[in-house]
This record gives structure tokens, C-alpha cells and sequence, in this order.
């Protein structure tokens, strides 16, 4: 079970700043490392604390990496959300946004959430729940923009609104995944642009 929000609430400032650096320097480390790779000496060397100030917030490892699954979800998501998908001008801006991003990590690292989900699907199932939750937020905002799309006429009467949010994250996971074995955002890009002109046609 992780920290509940009441918990978390009850933290003084300090303690929160303390928490958040704990789970930024686990996140960090997680990304570029993976889960198994990770220990929680790695992490409390990473955000300079004692062990006690550690466990204190964090019963376990599997509580941390749940904590840095919330705060990739929180970051990753929540950068997704901000963008519009009820147009093709807003599905182009958000394509432009997530290749120059890849662009500035020259394809490494791949999706945060798309890591931690491959790593510990078949392995903990709480957090697979986490992680499958943050990934029905994400469709979440591409579905109501496709649906909104739909309503007003610009998608065919037979057109599957749903489908093609979940064709489209999928689409952009391969594509990110292909963009760290490669190096390269073309995967991105190529997996994006075929995604939006399909879009435009349905």
C-alpha cells in the first residue's frame, strides 16, 4: 500500500521539499537505470539523506517507485493534457511538441511511464495498475479531442473516435521505443504523421 494523499498532506514543508527530492532523484536515476538496476542506497545518495530520513517517508522500494510512477504521470500526462486534440492544427502542434522533445534527447530515455510499465508489468501488479491508469488518463485526452472532433462533423459518421486514441498512443509508444534503439526521431515523427493523416482522412 502506498502513502495515501492524507498522509502526504500532513508533511511540513520541509518534509514535502524532502519527499519531492527523494522521489525526483529516484525518478531520475529510474529513467536512466531501470527499476532493477536501482537500490534505495542509489537513491538516498542521489537526494542526500539518511537512511532513517528514506524510510521515513518510504516504507520500501516498491512504495518509492509507485511514488515516481505518480510523478511521471504527473509530469508526462500532464504536459499531454495541455494540449489540444479537437484539430488537426492541435494534433500537429502537439506532433511538434513531442518531436522536439525526443529531438532534445536525441531518442534516448524513450516514454518515462513506457519504461516503468515495460519493467514491472509481470512483476507488480500494483503497479502496473498505476502505470495502466496514467496511460488511460493520456488516451483519455486524445479520445475527448477525437470525440469533440466527431460531434462537430469533422470525423465520418462511422469513424471510431476511441480506436483511433488508442492507435494513436500506441502508435507514439512504438515510436518512442524504436527512438531509443535508434537514436533517431524519425520513428517519432513517421509514427505521428502516418497516425495524423489517417486521422484526416477518417
Amino acid at each position: 500500500m502506498t502513502q495515501t494523499k492524507e498522509t502526504i498532506a500532513k508533511l511540513t514543508p520541509k518534509g514535502e521539499r524532502t519527499r519531492q527530492r527523494i522521489v525526483e532523484g529516484a525518478a531520475a536515476l529510474i529513467h536512466e537505470h531501470g527499476v532493477a538496476n536501482t537500490t534505495v542506497d542509489d537513491v538516498r545518495s542521489a537526494a542526500g539523506v539518511s537512511s532513517s530520513q528514506l524510510y521515513h517517508y518510504f516504507r520500501d522500494k516498491d512504495e518509492l517507485v509507485r511514488a515516481v510512477i505518480a510523478q511521471q504521470a504527473y509530469l508526462v500526462v500532464g504536459a499531454q493534457e495541455r494540449h489540444q486534440f479537437d484539430t488537426l492544427e492541435g494534433l500537429r502542434n502537439w506532433r511538434e511538441f513531442v518531436v522536439r522533445s525526443v529531438r532534445r534527447q536525441r531518442g534516448r530515455g524513450g516514454c518515462p511511464l513506457g519504461s516503468l510499465g515495460s519493467e514491472l508489468a509481470d512483476t507488480d501488479s500494483g503497479a502496473r495498475g498505476d502505470v495502466s491508469l496514467s496511460f488511460d488518463r493520456w488516451e483519455a485526452a486524445v479520445r475527448d479531442g477525437l470525440r469533440a472532433m466527431k460531434a462537430r462533423g469533422a470525423l465520418k459518421v462511422t469513424t471510431n473516435p476511441d480506436d483511433l486514441a488508442l492507435a494513436t498512443l500506441a502508435a507514439l509508444q512504438g515510436g518512442l521505443l524504436l527512438a531509443k534503439i535508434h537514436r533517431s526521431v524519425k520513428p517519432v515523427e513517421t509514427a505521428l504523421d502516418a497516425m495524423i493523416a489517417l486521422i484526416e482522412l477518417s
